[in-house]
């Protein structure tokens, strides 16, 4: 049977998935208020159609840095997608690459740069800052070589959230899932079962570096010389501190509720960023998209584009390559479908004057 939905790939992977890896992928940090408050955001937005528009053809591509996008949406950064189907990253990349879209590795993928590379043909790097600055370099490097073509910095993860789920489930890595990009050293700890701990909290505590200042972006930025955006940007404040800093775009984000408990869902945080970054630098946001529709506000409220993370994962779980496949066709045409509805044919249409604060 197809699956109409987003919501019915989340049904549909969860019987394939072990309990514990279930958790570590839907899971939130805390009480998860941030994770449910992602969401919950985009119900407090209404689309305002407009009528007596020629629809008739729809235009959805767009370009980010330079890099033409068939429609606005790419996929996010996110760790280990081995737990999920054995293809992991690779099958997701070649699912962006057939979508004309974006993949985005993590630090810890699970499967090599150069794998993905092949895959994917275009894609970017989602970079955690590690102790070991040999390490980090060697991993820049070895991206670079393989083709990426962006860095994305993670700077809302100085220490690992504390995810209550992986607590109570002691969450390991299992045997054959490791960041097999980052050396063997580095992700030892992450392998350590301890009852009643979580092993990616004991690991981020041992090797990502809390030191880091907006001083050391120029070391970032030496090593390779790619565009660089910062990932976790939710105020103004640091909006601008990214501009000054000669950052070339930032992902509006709270970690899809995995790290600050209590933190601004980011569709709530996208207008205040968007207003301090006044054109000058794309403005990307992620956490709580489900349709198409959630594409639609986002993109009206300022956003260049859409991270999708959870989504992917359930598609991955359910039928690797064609399960992502299909959830990035079912938020193409969704999308399609409300720009026909609210008379906004192309992306360019969609402005703050297509939505509007629901009612109550």
């Amino acid at each position: 049977m197809e699956l109409l939905q987003l919501a019915e790939f989340e049904t549909a992977a969860r019987t394939g998935v072990p309990p514990d890896v279930w958790d570590y992928l839907q899971g939130g940090s805390g009480t998860e208020s941030t994770l449910g408050a992602n969401v919950a955001a985009f119900k407090r937005i209404v689309v305002r159609p407009r009528v007596l528009v020629d629809i008739s053809a729809r235009d959805l591509g767009t370009t980010l840095l330079g890099t033409p996008l068939d429609f606005p949406v790419a996929i996010a950064p996110m760790a280990f997608q081995r737990l999920a189907h054995p293809d992991g990253e690779v099958a997701a990349a070649a699912a962006a690459r057939e979508a004309g879209t974006l993949f985005i590795a993590s630090t810890f993928a699970s499967r090599t740069f150069e794998e993905i590379g092949t895959a994917a043909g275009r894609w970017w790097l989602q970079v955690y800052w590690l102790r070991q600055r040999d390490a980090l370099r060697g991993l820049l490097q070895r991206a670079t070589q393989a083709g990426c073509q962006a860095l994305m910095l993670t700077v809302d993860a100085p220490r690992l959230g504390r995810r209550l789920r992986d607590i109570r489930n002691g969450f390991t890595l299992p045997p054959g899932v490791s960041a097999v990009n980052v050396g063997s050293s580095v992700m030892a700890e992450a392998h350590e079962r301890d009852p009643g701990s979580s092993s990616l909290q004991r690991h981020a505590s041992s090797e990502f570096d809390p030191t880091i200042t907006w001083a050391d972006l120029a070391w970032l930025r030496a090593q390779a010389p790619l565009p660089l955006m910062l990932k976790g940007i939710v105020t103004a404040e640091d909006t601008v501190l990214a501009i000054d800093h000669g950052i070339d775009a930032i992902v509006v984000s709270n970690h899809g509720g995995r790290q600050l408990d209590g933190a601004i869902a980011s569709l709530d945080a996208l207008p205040e960023v968007v207003a301090a970054a006044a054109g000058r630098i794309p403005v990307l946001v992620d956490g709580g998209v489900r349709s198409g529709t959630d594409v639609f506000k986002a993109l009206a409220l300022g956003a260049h584009a859409v991270l999708v993370g959870r989504p992917v994962v359930w598609g991955l779980a359910h039928a690797g390559q064609a399960g992502v496949s299909a959830v990035l066709k079912l938020l193409r045409d969704e999308l399609s479908e409300v720009m026909a509805l609210a008379g906004r044919p192309r992306i360019a249409d969609i402005d703050a004057t297509a939505v509007g604060a629901a009612p109550g």
